[in-house]
């Protein structure tokens, strides 16, 4: 512990968002841990790192997510990004009353009944998939399971939601990356310009699509969406409308395409897991619950102290950041035993991965479902199922995950 201690805390931060800290950010985190819960980085940053300090700043009222006001004091001239306004549009980067009032509006089509509801038609996507990956894998050919699978299914089932056509959704997959580049807590323009354009091309989509369902409703959200604007634009502005959908687009399939990512990976690299996702019902759902704590596919999030406050003993004065780093939460040991060994039979397991209070993620039922349907009929139709060559890790630290994971379906 003392030779962990001798790295100072605005050294690790450093070291967190480095090109080995990204691959790796666990020894990082621990690195940060050494110096408590809930860590002084340097004036104005702090990073909260224990499970509890975590869980309680996510619940926190006066911690705020970062929105155009903040932004006004932290980034001048960041109206001049696409990317950053659309994100300040959503719901993602809105404090109450106006996350609420957001919120409230999408938030029935994620209600346990209507995605209970979703078992069937997400048995048989997974069912089309894996009859894909069939073909493509014949003979041994290598397939990519993050191309042909761990993105397929999350965007068709956010699509269907949503009421994105079928023929438009492979596309998304690049320009989701794009724009999420902005939530990284870059200010590199040339990063940003990416992420711009990103966000411009969603945005063209949506207005596209949003006038075709003004002309020809659906039973979808979008069409639920644009009747609410069109009733009550007090109720849903017009870049509030394009802002969530490109949020409820990009949420919905990217962190769950990743928690698919990691499931299987983390399966193949314990034989014995894999084995009884095949063979037991219920053994899916502690495989998930594990494989979200041990592998989160959102590593962090950001609050900004509206006011002076205290939390936990440790006193946070106004205006200051803080990284709630849930990676890092759900790796204490005061909080789980034996953290850094996978075990989907850990008991009272809650890991920090959705977040929590008012942000915690719509679609967190959603993301588990898909995974626990998925992953047992993965293996139970290729049994013989195992890793042609290394996973691709994804260059990225927020939102951790593999760009390519080559397996042969045997």
């Amino acid at each position: 512990m003392a030779g962990r201690a001798a790295v100072s805390p605005e050294e690790a931060m450093a070291a967190l968002l480095s090109p080995e800290g990204r691959r790796d950010p666990y020894p990082r985190y621990e690195a940060l841990r050494a110096h408590g819960d809930l860590v002084r980085i340097r004036p104005g940053l702090m990073a909260a790192v224990g499970y509890a300090v975590c869980a309680r700043a996510l619940r926190e009222t006066r911690l705020q997510v970062q929105d155009a006001g903040s932004y006004d004091r932290a980034l001048p001239g960041w109206r001049s990004h696409s990317s950053l306004r659309g994100w300040t549009d959503s719901m993602l980067y809105t404090n109450p009353p106006d996350h609420t009032r957001l919120r409230r509006l999408v938030s029935g089509a994620f209600t346990f009944r209507r995605v209970t509801a979703l078992r069937p038609a997400i048995e048989r996507m997974t069912g089309r998939l894996l009859d894909r990956m069939a073909e493509l894998g014949a003979g041994g050919a290598p397939v990519d399971f993050m191309q042909e699978f761990a993105f397929r299914l999350p965007v068709g089932v956010i699509g269907a939601l949503l009421g994105v056509p079928e023929d438009d959704q492979g596309w998304f997959r690049a320009a989701a990356a794009d724009v999420t580049l902005a939530l990284e807590g870059t200010t590199d323009a040339s990063v940003l310009g990416t992420a711009d354009k990103a966000m411009d091309e969603l945005s063209a989509y949506f207005a596209g699509l949003i006038a075709r369902r003004r002309r020809h409703p659906a039973d979808d959200l979008i069409s639920d969406l644009v009747r609410v604007h069109d009733t009550d634009g007090s109720r849903l502005g017009e870049h509030e409308l394009t802002g969530n959908l490109v949020l409820l687009l990009s949420a919905g399939f990217d962190t769950t395409t990743h928690l698919l990512g990691h499931g299987l990976k983390l399966a193949l690299e314990h034989p014995a897991c894999a084995a009884r996702l095949a063979a037991e019902p219920g053994f899916a759902e502690g495989h998930v619950e594990e494989s979200l704590r041990f592998e989160p596919p959102v590593q962090a999030t950001t609050r900004w102290a509206a006011a002076d406050l205290d939390l936990l003993g440790t006193h946070v004065p106004a205006g200051t950041k803080v990284v709630i780093l849930l990676a890092a939460g759900n790796r204490d040991p005061r909080r789980f035993d034996r953290p850094d060994v996978f075990d989907p039979e850990r008991p009272d397991n809650q890991p920090l991965s959705f977040g929590g209070g008012a942000h915690f993620c719509l679609g967190a039922a959603l993301a588990r479902l898909e995974a626990r349907i998925a992953l047992p009929m993965l293996l139970r139709r290729f049994p013989g199922l195992a890793a042609a060559g290394p996973a691709v890790h994804r260059d990225r630290w927020l939102v951790r995950g593999h760009d390519a994971f080559p397996v042969t379906v045997g």
